[in-house]
Parts: C-alpha cells; sequence; structure tokens
C-alpha cells in the first residue's frame, strides 16, 4: 500500500522564473525548498494533483489531457518565456477518479481536456521534476473564492493522498502585485506570521482562523484578491487534522516580502 502522502501550499514565485537567471537568483531559497520537498517525499507520488491560484472557473474543473499544454499567463517577459515547453504526462484516468470523488462529496466537477499548465504549475514543477516525468495534472479554484467551499474541495479528496497522489496548494503567502517592493515588508510580515500562528492551532481552531482569514493583519493588503491564497484552503482540507510545518521561509524578496511554504503531514520536517 502506498504511504500517505502530505499535502502542501506552496509559494510558487514569479512569473516564468527558474528560465530568468537574475530571477532564478533571486528564488534561490525557493528553488532550494522545492527540490528538498521532492527528497522528503515518503515515496515517489504516483502523480501529483496541483490547485494553481491561476485557474479559476464557475464550477470546479478537471484537467484531463493525456498531454496537456502550455498556458503562457504573464506578460512582459523575455521572449524564449513563450516557448517554454513542459512536457509533463497528464493524468486522465485520475482524473476521473477527482470527478467522483466530488460528486460523491455533492460538489459538481467537469473534465477538461483542453486546459493547459500554468505558471502555477510549470514554474515550480520544472524545479522539483526537471524531466517532466512526473504525471501532472491541475483543479480548477472557484471564483467565488469561498473558503468554506474549498476547504470541502481538499475535504473530499483527501482519500487521493493514500492512493500515492500529493495534493499541492500552488499561491503565494503574500500577493500585492502594488506593493512589490520595500512597500511589502510591513504586511506581507505580519500576515506571515498571523498564518504561522493560525496553522500553528488545534485543527478545528486552525479551520476557524483560516475560515475568517480576511480579519488577519493587513490581510486585505496582503490579498487585494485572494486568489493566491485560496490554494491554501484546499490543502488544508485535505490535511484534516495533520500538523503544519513550515517548509519556506523568506525575508526580504523581490525587495521586501516575506512569503512562506507549508507541508501538512503528520511526519516533522526542517524548516527552510
Amino acid at each position: 500500500m502506498p504511504a500517505r502522502m502530505p499535502t502542501y501550499f506552496i509559494s510558487h514565485g514569479g512569473g516564468p522564473w527558474p528560465w530568468v537567471p537574475q530571477m532564478r537568483a533571486a528564488f534561490a531559497n525557493l528553488e532550494r525548498s522545492l527540490i528538498e520537498m521532492v527528497a522528503a517525499f515518503p515515496q515517489r507520488p504516483r502523480a501529483i494533483l496541483m490547485v494553481s491560484g491561476h485557474w479559476e472557473t464557475d464550477e470546479v474543473r478537471i484537467m484531463a489531457a493525456e498531454r496537456p499544454g502550455m498556458l503562457y499567463d504573464y506578460h512582459g517577459f523575455p521572449q524564449h518565456t513563450y516557448e517554454i515547453v513542459y512536457p509533463a504526462p497528464g493524468a486522465p484516468h485520475l482524473a476521473a477518479r477527482i470527478a467522483a470523488l466530488l460528486a460523491g462529496a455533492g460538489i459538481p466537477a467537469e473534465l477538461d481536456p483542453a486546459q493547459g499548465f500554468d505558471h502555477g504549475t510549470f514554474a515550480p514543477m520544472a524545479v522539483m521534476y526537471p524531466e517532466a516525468d512526473m504525471p501532472l495534472l491541475q483543479l480548477s479554484i472557484l471564483r467565488s473564492y469561498d473558503p468554506a467551499r474549498h476547504i470541502a474541495i481538499g475535504r473530499a479528496l483527501a482519500p487521493l493522498r493514500d492512493d500515492g497522489v500529493a495534493i499541492i496548494g500552488s499561491g503565494l503567502s503574500f500577493h500585492n502585485l502594488r506593493l512589490f517592493g520595500p512597500a511589502a515588508q510591513q504586511p506581507s510580515t505580519a500576515f506571515d506570521t498571523w498564518l504561522a500562528d493560525a496553522l500553528a492551532l488545534p485543527p478545528a481552531a486552525r479551520q476557524a482562523a483560516v475560515l475568517d482569514w480576511a480579519r488577519a493583519p493587513f490581510a486585505r493588503a496582503s490579498h487585494p484578491q485572494e486568489d493566491h491564497l485560496v490554494p491554501l484552503f484546499v490543502a488544508l482540507g485535505a490535511a484534516g487534522a495533520d500538523e503544519a510545518h513550515r517548509i519556506y521561509h523568506d525575508v526580504g524578496l523581490m525587495g521586501g516580502v516575506t512569503a512562506s511554504s507549508y507541508r501538512f503531514s503528520s511526519l516533522g520536517v526542517q524548516t527552510t
């Protein structure tokens, strides 16, 4: 029987950062954490299910292509970053299993054979699995951003963990493009501190705190639009009562941002 896989909320970095040398240098700590994350898996995953903050839909959609294409959902980067190909295989059979789990929980979902990998998926995966040999698919987030609905989605998908599937919420713990730079220091540090404290609470209190995240210090300054926080809700729902362990922490990123990533599991891990 496969080992029970952890779930994750990761900060996925900016745009196509692994292909831009200056950005890759700036995200050196993130890159190291992603490599260490793979090394810490209890076994090689059967597949990775990525919940990216860059795919929003009215109802849940599940990537179902055998060979997903690419989605260059960024602007103003060098031309070569619009020619990136990350040729990971899809997982259509797993997509059908996900649809069945969601249906069993009363959550409408549809298979999507056309959706390609966005940078919230292919950028971190290029570091984690540079050979692109890990079966990979994405799950959309809801445009409503409703925390309770996304926690319920994660809870419905929790059985995948016992099938060797790693569920990864991919966003950023701070995402306010207008405040990147020194102006990000105070809000990102305050929100990051709140997030660490909230995720360290016992399971029921942790969920209550996350459901009420908008009351956190500098919540709306850190997430004017919470698309990059929503993947956390799915990861948290799938985590159940598992403990949160910080696996990445950066201070002064992009001139002032404090950012973190988390693993949810019953096993302790070292903090980066």
